[in-house]
């Protein structure tokens, strides 16, 4: 009864959450569905297992939430993403339309922009070149999620995106972990998500297929739709109901000055990860005042912190001027990170509850059981969480809180470098998240103004079988020389 309960449970939250509803209740519902077949006592997961787990994440990660959706705001205010995404049009033009989109979008994202930010902004960009190119409209979807979703935000070393984040606690690694498989993933993903979409764009040609039809939903229709916000909470870090606050200025920066903020992120994260961090003092964490932790534990979240930190008072610095309403702006930017954040937690909260059930025993032999050792059933685990409650930080979340001890001992019995576990998770946490029902697939279509029976076989092409194929090399190549 008690697995049955664990999948009733789950069912009702993929099926409600689909349809709209609120994760905020639903999550706990679906914790008590789970506890009630086990005959476990509600009330006590309810506050003790549930709320526990959920605050212990809002602890660690609500930070990179709240700084990563104001810098996010700022730079969409301050028009430095629209300078950046202006520069890539006029240097590679209609001729490389795709590319232009491609590269603008993982420019931004890989400097820490919001995902949501980063769509709103590209999509009038790539709606403005694919028209001219006579490139079908079609392709613009999968074109924004290769540039935002897939390497920059799982591979590239030291992306400050939460999911690269959220397995330092667990391993004791830093946003830079194994540079060297990261930068393969990349190219692999990169690679094959281009000659796709290049495939793709020549087939259109040789059968006259132009541009096509479809209206873009208006931000503000977007930002008012309480359903498709439900959705896209769930799977991102930026309330698209912000979007429409604060105030976009009318002269956007230099692309040098726009760039400034994202160049920042990277170098202080690189120097606060690899050298300022490692030579402090940090022996006092172990005290019981600070948690009885270490700079292992605390470190990677550190220094992505520090580095948004840093760049919002680069982006300040450089563009006060053109944010004609900057309270506005940081206000949204702020409440921006609220839902999203109390959103994962609360998956988090009943992935804690589902764990702590008696039957998820058999759960967790059988994920451990998954033949090829434990960089197989780590993938698969993540692969299948994430696809399930339509969010790659929220699978990944509640796969470690449940088996990150579990691979964390294995790995030491092996000699397995906790840093290919750490990439493994990430990379696989940023594959099936992207299926149909997942928030930001709808959301990215809406403001394309496509549908998922136009554009969703080339989204499935160039956000999960790229990452797949990147994933699988991965593993084969860490399998046998280790982390590089």
């Amino acid at each position: 009864m008690g697995l049955l309960g664990i999948l009733i449970g789950l069912g009702l939250l993929i099926l409600f959450a689909y349809r709209g509803w609120s994760v905020l209740l639903l999550a706990p519902l679906a914790a008590m569905v789970a506890a009630l077949f086990s005959r476990e006592p509600l009330l006590a997961h309810w506050t003790q297992t549930f709320m526990v787990s959920a605050a212990g994440f809002l602890a660690q990660f609500f930070p990179l939430f709240l700084l990563g959706a104001l810098f996010g705001k700022l730079m969409e205010d301050s028009g430095s993403v629209a300078a950046i995404a202006a520069f890539m049009t006029e240097r590679l033009g209609t001729r490389r339309a795709v590319l232009a989109v491609v590269l603008a979008g993982a420019l931004v994202t890989y400097g820490g922009v919001s995902l949501f930010v980063a769509f709103f902004v590209l999509a009038p960009m790539a709606h403005e070149l694919f028209r001219n190119a006579g490139i079908p409209r079609r392709l613009m979807p999968a074109a924004i999620v290769l540039g935002t979703s897939t390497f920059t935000m799982s591979a590239l070393p030291g992306t400050p995106s939460i999911q690269n984040a959220i397995p330092m606690p667990f391993f004791g690694t830093t946003p830079f972990t194994a540079p060297g498989l990261g930068i393969l993933a990349s190219l692999i993903m990169l690679g094959f998500g281009l000659w796709w979409l290049n495939r793709e764009e020549a087939n259109a040609r040789k059968h006259g297929e132009g541009f096509g039809d479809g209206v873009p939903m208006p931000s503000a229709s977007l930002a008012s739709d309480e359903k498709l916000r439900e959705r896209a909470t769930t799977a991102r870090e930026f309330d698209p109901a912000e979007i429409v606050h604060g105030v976009v200025t009318d002269a956007p920066p230099s692309v040098v000055l726009a760039g400034l903020p994202l160049i920042v992120v990277i170098i202080v994260n690189l120097a606060m990860s690899l050298f300022i961090l490692p030579a402090l003092d940090t022996r006092f964490l172990a005290e019981a005042r600070w948690g009885g932790t270490s700079l292992a534990a605390v470190g990677g979240v550190w220094a992505v912190i520090t580095a948004l930190a840093c760049a919002i008072v680069a982006v300040l610095a450089v563009s006060h001027r053109r944010l004609p309403a900057l309270r506005a702006t940081m206000d949204a930017g702020v409440n921006a990170a609220v839902l999203p954040a109390v959103s994962v937690a609360s998956l988090v909260g009943f992935g804690a509850v589902v764990a702590a059930m008696p039957a998820f025993d058999v759960v967790r032999d059988t994920v451990l059981g998954i033949g090829g050792g434990p960089l197989v059933s780590l993938a698969v685990a993540t692969n299948v969480l994430a696809a399930l409650t339509g969010s790659a930080s929220g699978g990944l979340t509640i796969a470690l809180d449940a088996l990150g001890g579990t691979y964390m001992t294995r790995a030491a019995e092996i000699g397995l470098d906790p840093a290919l576990l750490h990439r493994v998770a990430v990379i696989s946490a940023g594959t099936l998240d992207s299926l149909p029902h997942n928030g930001a697939v709808v959301t990215l279509l809406a403001v394309c103004g496509s549908t998922h029976r136009d554009s969703y076989r080339d989204i499935v092409m160039a956000g999960i079988v790229g990452p797949l194929v990147a994933l699988a090399a991965v593993i084969a190549l860490g399998s046998v020389a280790g982390s590089f």
